[in-house]
Order: C-alpha cells, then structure tokens, then sequence
C-alpha cells in the first residue's frame, strides 16, 4: 500500500527556520574557515575545527527541523536516536575533511574541487543516514535520478561555498558564502525529500507510536543556543572574523600600531606620520638641522 506524504505539514514554518539555521551555520563555519587562512598563526586548527563543527551542525538541525513538517498520513513515525546522532558525527567528519583541506592547501584547483566534492557528499550522508533513522509500520523508496540530482546540488554548491570562504573579503561577502552553503543543505535536502515514496505494510491506521513533537523539537534547539554562543564569543573576543582584515594600504588609514601618535598614513598629501622614517630604516632629520 502507498503512503500519504506531506513534506510540509507546518507550510512554510520549518522549510524557512531550516534555511536559516542551515545559513547560519554555514556563515560561521566558514567565517572560521577565513579566519584560519588570512591568519595563519593564529591557532589555525582551532580554527579549522570550529567552523568543521559549526557546518555540521548546522546540516544536521537544518535536516530535522525540515523533517518536523515531514509526516505519513496512515503510520506515526519515530526515530532511532543512535542513527541519528551517528548522523551528526558524520556530518561534522566528512564537513571537517573538506575544510580542513582547503584551509591548508588554499583555493587550487584540486583543493576545492576534493574539499568540495567530500563536503557535498558529507551534507548528502548526512541527510540519507538520517532518513535511514526513521522508523514506520513501511518503506521508504528512492527514485535514483533525483537522488543523484541533490547530490550534486550538495556537491557543486558546497564547493561554491569553500572558494567564497578562502578567495572573498569582508562581512557580507561571508554572509554570502553562508547563503551559499544554506541553498547546498536545504536545496540538497527537499530534492532528496522529493525522491522519497513510502510503501506501508499491513493496512492503513494502523496503530503506533511516534515521537512527541517536544521530543523532536528539544534537540533542534540545542544548535540555535550553541550557534548564538560562538557568534557572541566571536565578535566579543576576535571581531576580525567578522569584519575581515583591514586594508593597510588604503589612502586616509589609520596608523594604530602602540606609541605611535594617531596620523593618518597614504594621504594624497603625501603626509607621513613621525615614524615614517625609521620605518624606511633612514636617519630621521628634523628641519632645525
């Protein structure tokens, strides 16, 4: 017997908090990402690690807040926590392989092409393993072409999204990779959800027990909490990650470097500040000489 699917029994509720959170995530782990690279002494790995983590996590709330409005008209659905908390493991694994390898060998071709490829195939595991979680009185079934078509959605944005990560500047070019990063998982997500049939076994209304919708909810909260925290912590202690570095070169700059009076550097007056000079490695000569 077929199942009756409904992929959005909250309408635009969940697709819409999924995106987010999945946007958010991604914009932080790969802020982190930059973050390593334009400063490479800087705990580097911690880096790497953090935003590994942050993208994970964001792929797997993403995954199950869509899966909220996810229901079977004729069978209650539970889950089988194990699998998917395996799914998160292999989320931050995979996501942290890609990251890892862009943050060290920088944006080369072969870089982003593997870091992106393993990246993609890690949000599309991800996704496939907690499908594989789900437990009905049924079966799912795939349609294999579109099953192919979101893998690479999850591979050839994702890999978007690392170039945008270690090749563009500033805030909002960040925020523009996390946007990027968030169409890969939810783009990856309801296409692979459109690929899904469920066949029943016994007859329709039959009875069972599906989790409480609290239950479901309780752990998706957990990434919104953690993910305001890091963001919090970021900008209090390395507001760099967010603005990018600055632009020394830039005319009208500020010379802030400690004991060195505030003047303004580059000018097309050609004024220099005091310690222009010794810079320069000359004997500083005063007017009065």
């Amino acid at each position: 017997m077929q199942g009756t699917v409904d992929g959005f029994s909250y309408g635009l509720v969940t697709p819409v908090a999924a995106f987010v959170m999945a946007w958010l995530g991604g914009a932080l782990g790969l802020r982190c990402t930059a973050r390593s690279v334009r400063n490479r002494k800087s705990f580097k790995a911690g880096w790497l690690a953090l935003g590994a983590t942050a993208i994970g996590s964001g792929i797997w709330s993403m995954h199950f807040i869509a899966m909220m409005g996810f229901s079977v008209d004729e069978a209650p659905i539970a889950y089988d926590r194990p699998v998917v908390f395996a799914g998160l493991g292999v989320a931050v694994l995979m996501t942290g392989i890609g990251i890892f390898l862009v943050g060290y060998r920088g944006a080369t071709p072969m870089a982003l092409m593997t870091g992106g490829t393993i990246t993609g195939l890690g949000i599309a595991s991800m996704h496939y393993l907690g499908m594989a979680g789900m437990r009905l009185q049924g079966a799912l079934a795939y349609d294999t072409v579109t099953v192919a078509a979101s893998v690479v959605i999850a591979v050839a944005a994702a890999t978007i999204a690392l170039w945008a990560a270690v090749s563009v500047h500033g805030l909002l070019a960040g925020l523009g990779a996390g946007l990027v990063m968030g169409v890969a998982v939810s783009g990856m997500h309801y296409t692979g959800m459109a690929a899904v049939s469920v066949h029943l076994h016994g007859v329709a209304g039959a009875v069972g027990t599906g989790d409480d919708p609290a239950a479901l909810l309780l752990p998706m909260l957990i990434g919104p909490v953690v993910f305001l925290v890091l963001a919090g912590v970021v900008v209090m202690f390395d507001p760099l990650l967010m603005l990018g570095e600055p632009d020394r070169q830039a005319s009208g700059t500020m010379d802030l470097r400690p004991g060195v009076p505030a003047q303004r550097t580059g000018s097309p007056s050609g004024y220099r500040s005091p310690g222009w000079a010794v810079e320069r490695g000359e004997r500083h000569r005063s007017d009065s000489w």
